[in-house]
């Protein structure tokens, strides 16, 4: 299953930080942060209880880039 969300990032880089917490997330398959569109999209593993993957996947992305945000 594929999802979009709109996120909150400052900087490319930023971006970029986030988009690799997202894809080392356990339950995400493929992740892809566009900075232009403030969107995220996430591919899901089978079966993956997709609240719980996305509040995991927001854990990981405030540890590598705290001011961020993904509106769940």
């Amino acid at each position: 299953m594929k999802k979009t969300y709109k996120i909150e990032v400052d900087c490319p880089n930023c971006a970029l930080k986030m988009e690799e917490a997202v894809k080392k997330t356990e339950g995400v398959i493929d992740a892809t942060v566009g900075f232009m569109t403030l969107k995220l999209k996430v591919e899901f593993e089978e079966n993956a209880d997709i609240d719980a993957v996305m509040k995991e996947a927001l854990k990981n992305c405030k540890r590598v880039e705290s001011d961020c945000e993904i509106y769940l």
